[in-house]
């Protein structure tokens, strides 16, 4: 099945941007973005960083395991996170970069360090430099969307700066006796909107408004970029957080590893999400009356993934 969703480049004037963005995430809770300014070369060089890690013995990745760290930084072991409502524990493996702040800033209490192994040379280098590409190409679609939900262009940008954003490095490795378990169950994703490298293999599902699994499949390098749970509330579910999965492969596909990178881009730990007054009418009531803050609510969901 070929995938509906239509592809966006983000250089495309704005309005027309703001349009193909917001109805695709309207309809679908996904897109995908070409030509998002991210350096091809900094990306190849990622993935292959990425694979290095993995492939290190299972005793030197546990010594970046955090005993109580809920999974924020350095390394989380593989069949660890399990996805809301099931019982089995996904297929899967995965490293998390999150912000550097400088020393004595009071985010710091939300967000701990970073975390590097020293095996592989120029990691921290490269994670870094490709975190910051990622906020960018995150930055320029939030404008977009801003601009769909009739909100000032630079709306979003308070309300991610210094945010909690993480990105994770993912290893599925290859398919031995699943048990029942997939590579990520369905599930729907915590933060404001995520932008994923490495969807181009077949695999990554989203689950349509008529109840029908889609693929979806960017070409490669392009990003598959999706709603997170914390913008759908603030927007009262007009632009939806979609549940997905990553389903298992048949034959020749399950004795391979997949590689991808998603990033999760987060609202500031502070800020605090309350539906937008735009976004609720007669026929749509505020389905979100309580507010809370994005750190509480990141909270509330870790506890509820396994992860704290």
């Amino acid at each position: 099945m070929t995938s509906p969703i239509a592809a966006v480049s983000l250089t495309e004037p704005m309005d027309e941007l703001a349009d193909k963005l917001g109805r695709s995430f309207g309809e679908y809770g996904f897109a995908v973005v070409q030509d998002h300014g991210i350096d091809p070369d900094l990306i190849a060089r990622a993935e292959d960083m990425s694979r290095r890690f993995f492939a290190l013995p299972e005793d030197v990745k546990r010594r970046y395991f955090i005993a109580g760290g809920g999974g924020a930084r350095g390394y989380t072991p593989f069949k660890t996170e399990i996805a809301k409502g099931y019982d089995k524990k996904d297929l899967k493996e995965f490293w998390h970069v999150g912000r550097t702040l400088p020393e004595g800033d009071p985010l710091a209490q939300y967000m701990a360090p970073n975390i590097w192994p020293e095996e592989i040379d120029g990691f921290r280098a490269t994670f870094e430099a490709l975190y910051t590409e990622f906020e960018k190409a995150g930055g320029k679609i939030l404008r977009a969307l801003a601009i769909h939900l009739g909100l000032k262009p630079d709306w979003f940008d308070a309300t991610v700066d210094k945010g909690n954003s993480v990105m994770r490095l993912l290893h599925y490795p290859p398919i031995e006796n699943a048990d029942g378990a997939v590579r990520a169950a369905p599930h729907g994703d915590i933060n404001t909107i995520t932008l994923l490298l490495g969807a181009e293999e077949a695999g990554l599902e989203l689950l349509s408004k008529q109840g029908e699994w889609i693929p979806v499949q960017p070409p490669k390098g392009a990003l598959a970029v999706n709603i997170g749970d914390m913008l759908s509330r603030l927007t009262n579910d007009r632009l939806r957080s979609t549940i997905h999965q990553v389903r298992n492969p048949e034959g020749e596909g399950a004795r391979r590893s997949r590689y991808s990178m998603p990033f999760f881009l987060h609202f500031r730990p502070d800020f605090v999400i309350e539906t937008l007054p735009s976004c609720i009418d007669e026929a749509h009531p505020d389905q979100y009356p309580e507010s809370l803050t994005a750190h509480d609510f990141l909270a509330i969901r870790l506890k509820e993934i396994g992860l704290m």
